[in-house]
């Protein structure tokens, strides 16, 4: 958990300036196609995933290391040779993971999350799960346990993988020549994250494109068809922890309604979206049938709330980045508890996105929470130790933060609400 952290206090300035960076650009070149509304839920899905990862909330049933020890032809040292296997067989495990996810109805639920913006940027690669919690496909490293790479090289090796996959998500990068025939590009993942029916389902590769080139899903970006983005039974919210368990809700429903007991135990292990007989007529669920002719979600939004929600995910970064470089210090079971207030900020600054009334609720259950910590441990998890009046800086933040929501959902909403109506 700890050397994870410490992976991650690196990584998110750089991705964080990579966006901003993307950002800038897109309104340089009068075509932005990062909103900054979208890229708030978008980094707040990636803080969800990386707290969830860091607190180690994950079950492995098959573990990498006992496959090691039980089937190694031969033991690797930790060499180039060995981080060049893990390499590709990782990106193989990647492909065939990444598109049993977009082929199997309850493996969907936890990638839906990753598809879910209506944008294509560097932001919306952070969409990242925190329904992920049991990893079923380690089987998939099989070839790299036959070799013998050590279990620290794959350790090491996985989240370098996933990082790398962060560069293509974006739409300022055309094609790219030969590489296009070598490595995934925007164009190919743009494919990938299209809606349209010429592009579902195609592109899962991860870093080297010839996997969907050997297993038959590779779809070109076509100059004709524009790619359109998001997924055919949109989102509908900003909350990052409710797109995490939409799918699954929705396939608890089914399978409790469906009156056919074989129904209720194979929807499961159908393809994405297939439902009972009827289903579709008798508990209808909002599809988007033409991909060129439907309303994005949260795109009217006052100027105040958009800026206020880049104010709430900063600070919540910086909540996050003392989590993570403090983790040993914090210590457990405290560290469970931080991790429980990172997300309840969450899901409280993303429901006043979504203009629920019912953030105040949670910006209240929040501030109760901040004062139960400092007032039981006498401050936030030993901040006092480097900042002697954190207590008061947390404390003015959370009540300035339940006046902001209060102002929100008594005055901005009614009166955005009014604007709209009457144009």
């Amino acid at each position: 958990m700890e050397e994870y952290g410490k992976i991650l206090i690196i990584a998110m300035p750089i991705f964080l300036t990579l966006i901003i960076i993307e950002k800038i650009y897109g309104i340089y070149v009068k075509n932005d196609t990062a909103p900054l509304i979208d890229s708030v839920s978008s980094i707040s899905s990636g803080i969800t995933n990386s707290v969830k990862d860091v607190l180690g909330l994950s079950i492995t049933f098959l573990s990498y290391e006992w496959l090691v020890s039980k089937i190694a032809l031969q033991h690797l040292e930790s060499n180039v040779l060995s981080y060049f296997i893990a390499f590709f067989v990782i990106d193989f495990y990647g492909y065939w993971s990444h598109r049993l996810a977009h082929q199997v109805n309850f493996l969907w639920n936890k990638h839906a999350i990753h598809h879910s913006s209506e944008e294509f940027n560097l932001a919306c690669a952070l969409r990242q799960p925190i329904a992920s919690v049991v990893n079923l496909f380690t089987f998939l490293l099989i070839p790299a346990a036959l070799l013998g790479v050590p279990a620290s090289v794959i350790a090491i090796t996985l989240p370098v993988h996933l990082f790398l996959q962060f560069w293509y998500h974006t739409k300022h990068i055309k094609k790219m020549g030969f590489l296009e025939h070598i490595l995934v590009t925007p164009s190919h993942h743009r494919v990938h994250h299209a809606i349209n029916p010429e592009y579902l389902d195609k592109n899962h590769s991860q870093i080297f494109i010839f996997w969907d080139k050997l297993f038959g899903t590779f779809q070109e970006e076509l100059d004709e068809v524009p790619p359109v983005f998001g997924i055919t039974r949109p989102a509908n919210t900003w909350n990052p922890i409710k797109i995490n368990f939409q799918h699954l809700s929705l396939l608890v429903k089914d399978a409790w309604r469906a009156p056919k007991w074989k129904d209720k135990l194979t929807i499961w292990f159908k393809p994405t979206g297939w439902r009972p007989e009827n289903f579709e007529e008798k508990y209808p669920v909002n599809k988007i049938e033409n991909v060129f002719n439907f309303e994005k979600y949260g795109t009217q939004n006052s100027q105040k709330l958009i800026y206020w929600s880049v104010v709430q995910v900063l600070i919540t970064l910086l909540f996050v980045s003392y989590l993570f470089e403090n983790i040993a210090k914090i210590g457990l079971p405290n560290i469970f508890i931080y991790g429980f207030f990172i997300f309840i900020t969450i899901y409280s600054y993303t429901e006043l996105m979504d203009k629920n009334r019912l953030a105040l609720l949670w910006e209240g259950i929040r501030l109760a929470i901040v004062m139960s910590i400092i007032g039981y441990y006498g401050d936030w998890f030993g901040l006092n130790r480097t900042i002697p009046i954190s207590n008061y800086i947390i404390f003015t933040y959370l009540i300035l933060s339940f006046s902001a929501t209060l102002y929100f959902v008594n005055f901005d909403f009614k009166t955005n609400q009014n604007q709209y109506t009457n144009s």
